[in-house]
């Protein structure tokens, strides 16, 4: 479905962000990016969604195509109403709409209000609390239900791809797994492809059946989920799992050999 292909992103004309990214997400599937802090996940995300150029960055090179057609160049209603939509990280609610508003406001690109009106069920069979609180301003919202909020507003759009930038942060460890287990149920019942942004590497590989990890705008390792758990250094630079407190660059443990095709 989509294809990032060897993409370089510079940010005010001199600051390379990405340096040749390449990555897949094939139709219905999860994937997740890994990598810590300033890795460039969300420079992905925002270079994918066509938001970049907005933000004084720049593809200065590399291609991206979903289902077959180029959109590196598009901007970012078209790439909407292609089928790609966004969840920012830190959620980025309307605060002062109410949670009813904020939900119509995901749909507004479509025209269809039988459908429409058919999804904002569907919106509220997934995340129950948003009926609850539906006349609410998004302001009073938790954290968690703020999350709830723009994943629902997102799926209003009804997007074949699905990407999330860090939606576990600042949540606990209980609200994190009811809304990966929503999202679960959203890619198998809605067929909805989801690339997934994450820092906590063990819930994303959980949750992903394929992962791709950064380091300085850079993949340095992708492979199957399983395969990457089990991978002593990711254990190690990734899940906590260390022998000692000698922490290196994971990019400067060995080289891989990468760009793996997708086993299904």
């Amino acid at each position: 479905m989509l294809k990032v292909n060897n993409i370089q992103v510079v940010y005010n004309k001199v600051i390379m962000v990405l340096k040749g990214i390449s990555l897949e997400v094939p139709d219905g599937k999860v994937v997740a990016l890994l990598g810590a802090n300033a890795a460039g996940k969300t420079t992905t995300l925002k270079t994918i969604s066509g938001i970049l150029r907005f933000q004084n960055g720049d593809l200065e090179d590399g291609g991206i195509e979903f289902n077959g057609r180029s959109i590196a160049e598009e901007d970012p209603d078209v790439i909407l109403r292609l089928g790609i939509c966004l969840v920012p990280e830190g959620r980025r609610v309307f605060d002062d709409l109410t949670v009813m508003e904020n939900l119509r406001i995901g749909a507004h690109v479509r025209s269809d209000s039988d459908g429409i009106a058919e999804d904002l069920e569907m919106v509220m069979e997934y995340f129950p609390m948003l009926r609850a609180r539906s006349k609410q301003q998004a302001i009073l919202l938790s954290g968690g239900e703020q999350q709830m909020l723009a994943i629902g507003r997102a799926l209003m759009s009804r997007p074949k791809l699905l990407m999330l930038d860090e939606p576990s942060l600042g949540l606990a460890p209980m609200l994190v797994n009811e809304i990966f287990g929503i999202l679960t149920r959203i890619n198998e019942e809605q067929d909805t492809s989801i690339l997934l942004v994450e820092q906590n590497a063990r819930v994303a590989l959980g949750f992903a059946e394929y992962g791709y990890i950064m380091e300085n705008g850079k993949i340095v390792l992708d492979g199957p989920s399983r395969s990457l758990l089990e991978n002593e250094d990711v254990k190690e630079f990734y899940l906590g799992v260390t022998a000692d407190n000698d922490r290196k660059s994971y990019a400067g443990v060995k080289h891989y050999k990468r760009r793996k095709r997708w086993l299904s």
